[in-house]
């Protein structure tokens, strides 16, 4: 990214200039492999309980929490939306399906790129609305030596998930830093919104089925294809916003 192209954005946007400390890694489709499984339970959950949730629908409530993907195609099927007792059986029988699914694999490039952002002095952090207890070990198995637990955003910090810009707010918060001091790798439509939302600069890794543009609209200052391939460009990206 040649850096007068990305002084022009900032202008544009009334944004610092970047100094870059930190970048803020989503996990499910970043960091793994993971939202085939995610839309997949979904998809079989809703049809259980005689709603209708497209695997290419999941992907865009990703981000969103359990209950409010729950309330957004109940309305939609039912007319009104779930109680607090069905939410909860619903979820559940998600979290069910989705955990009998083969554990995914880090996503191919994610390591390597990583590596490299470590190599340039950076803080990584992961911000995610998961609440697996097991987090931190899952992440150290696949990822060694690149996370720590106390920067770490889950659903156990914040109140209001992606696409609220809280979940990055607070990822700034824990770091000591600043929206000029950090980038934003994403995955979803929604955390791209929260990205965005948090004044942070945002690249979009399309690593999923929907087109580029809904990533772009949501106002991705970057996107790439896919994690090898930031991986490959990552010299050429970092030289351009230093």
């Amino acid at each position: 990214m040649p850096e007068q192209a990305v002084n022009d954005y900032l202008q544009k946007h009334h944004f610092e200039k970047i100094d870059l400390k930190a970048v803020l890694f989503d996990m499910d489709g970043v960091l793994f492999d993971s939202m085939k499984n995610h839309a997949t339970a979904w998809h079989e959950t809703m049809k259980q309980y005689g709603m209708h949730l497209s695997r290419e629908e999941a992907y865009m409530h990703e981000g969103r929490t359990g209950a409010s993907t729950i309330n957004i195609v109940s309305t939609r099927e039912r007319h009104r939306e779930a109680t607090q007792e069905e939410i909860e059986k619903i979820y559940k029988t998600k979290s069910q399906i989705f955990n009998s699914l083969p554990e995914a694999e880090r996503m191919p490039g994610a390591y390597e790129l990583l590596q490299k952002i470590k190599a340039c002095g950076l803080i990584t952090m992961v911000v995610t609305g998961s609440g697996q207890k097991s987090l931190l070990d899952r992440l150290n198995r696949n990822f060694p030596g690149i996370f720590k637990a106390e920067l770490m955003v889950t659903a156990f910090d914040v109140k209001y998930g992606k696409p609220n810009p809280e979940p990055y707010l607070m990822a700034l918060k824990k770091a000591g830093i600043k929206a000029n001091e950090a980038i934003v790798v994403e995955n979803a439509p929604l955390g791209v919104r929260a990205g965005v939302a948090a004044g942070i600069f945002t690249v979009a890794v399309n690593t999923g089925p929907l087109p580029d543009k809904v990533l772009l609209d949501e106002g991705a200052d970057k996107l790439f294809h896919s994690m090898p391939e930031f991986n490959d460009n990552w010299e050429i990206f970092y030289q351009g916003i230093k």
